[in-house]
Parts: structure tokens; sequence; C-alpha cells
């Protein structure tokens, strides 16, 4: 796998979200230490987290949506100029309307912060046995924890919904989540077993 700096570049320059280096190499491990193969992501941004999912083994498949084109656009770039056309499948498309009828071994959710319990409740259906549901940015910068850090009215809104989120993973009778403290905050959902 070529460098991944200029796509990390990209992202600082452009002010695109990407997955804090502790976050993403926790998942990386957690895939390659549950031998994960198929996973379904919520919010490809430019590419950054599909690559380095797929980069952990050579049979491992990502089906990653998009809403943004610019986005989507800079993400298929950075998925050629890596070789992985052929294990990474980007779709532009409202994560809301994208339709698939494949199961998964991890789902991963990192779009818009105000629609996670949709996209959990959405795609909770093509979770493969034992599979998992992953969230980013429970944290969301420290705010969560620590409401000083709020700077604006859309941070605040933004936050007691990442709040009422974490409640919803807490209180649901269906999966049970780990919650993990790492990169930006990371929620590991399984489905349990009765």
């Amino acid at each position: 796998m070529q460098s991944l700096a200029p796509i990390k570049e990209y992202a600082r320059e452009h002010a695109v979200p990407i997955m804090k280096d502790e976050g993403i190499e926790f998942i990386c491990k957690y895939i390659e230490e549950h031998k994960i193969k198929r996973i379904l992501e919520i919010g490809s941004a430019i590419g950054y987290s599909a690559i380095k999912f797929a980069g952990v083994a050579d049979d491992i498949n990502v089906t990653t949506v998009e809403i943004d084109k610019e986005r989507y656009e800079q993400a298929v770039q950075n998925i050629k100029a890596q070789n992985l056309e052929n294990r990474i499948s980007i779709h532009l498309c409202d994560a809301l309307i994208f339709e698939t009828e494949k199961q998964f071994d991890l789902i991963f959710i990192d779009a818009a912060k105000s629609q996670y319990i949709r996209f959990f409740e959405k795609f909770k259906h093509n979770l493969a046995p034992g599979g998992v549901i992953v969230s980013d940015n429970l944290s969301f910068h420290g705010m969560v924890d620590d409401p000083h850090l709020q700077c604006n009215r859309n941070t605040v809104m933004l936050v007691k919904k990442i709040r009422k989120y974490a409640a919803f993973l807490r209180n649901n009778t269906e999966f049970e989540t780990e919650f993990v403290s790492r990169g930006d905050g990371i929620s590991i959902s399984r489905k349990r077993t009765f």
C-alpha cells in the first residue's frame, strides 16, 4: 500500500474530517483480531478509513457510502491510487436511501451525527451473525464530556444528538454496547444472545 500521508494532508488542507490515528488503529486491530472480511461504512469522506480497513488483509471487502459529491470523487481517486477498486465499492448516495441485501461482519457509522440512530436501525438488518456495529465520534472532540468546549449553537445541538445516541445504545435491549475511549470515542455494539 502506498503512503496515505497525501490523503491526510488533503484532509487537513480541505477541513475534511477523517479518523484520528489512535481510533483507526484500534479499529484496524479489531478487524485483524476478529477476522472481519465484509465491511459496510456509512460516510466515506475521501476514502481514508475504507482504504485503511481494506489494507488490513487482502481478502477484506469494503462497501462505503458517501453523500457529498466532491468528497466522493476524491475518494474514488484515492481508492484507485491504492489499486483497491476491486475490494472497495463506493456509492454516491444518501445512506438513508441506500439499499443492500448484503450481510456484513462490521458496519461502521461515521457520517451525519444527527442521523446515527436512523443509520443504526436501518443497517442492523445487514449485520451477519456475530457481527458488530462500530460508531465513531462519540466524544466529539471532548465536547460531550466538557460543555465548556461547545462553542456555538450547532455544536450544542450536535452534542445533544450524540448523547441521545449514546443513551439509545445503553438502553438498547437488542444490542449490548462497549464504549471505548480511543480516538474520538468509539462504540462497539453486538447483538445480544438470549
